[in-house]
């Protein structure tokens, strides 16, 4: 069989790219029992608060 990629972004909130990229690693792991290695990170690029489309990081960003 072989594999097939499903590509997505996901918008989190963290200090620098190291703990951006364990955290989305974590997330997908433990939401779809995804092993590390199956999951390949591509990019991770910042985006300005009025570039945000997800609601809950958009609430944590107001808090802030």
């Amino acid at each position: 069989m072989g594999r097939v990629w499903q590509k997505f972004s996901k918008e989190i909130i963290s200090e620098n790219e190291d703990r951006a990229k364990e955290k989305v690693l974590s997330i997908i792991g433990s939401k779809h029992g995804t092993k590390r290695t199956n999951i390949r990170i591509r990019d991770i690029v910042e985006i300005g608060e009025d570039e945000v489309e997800d609601l809950v990081v958009r609430d944590l960003l107001m808090e802030e």
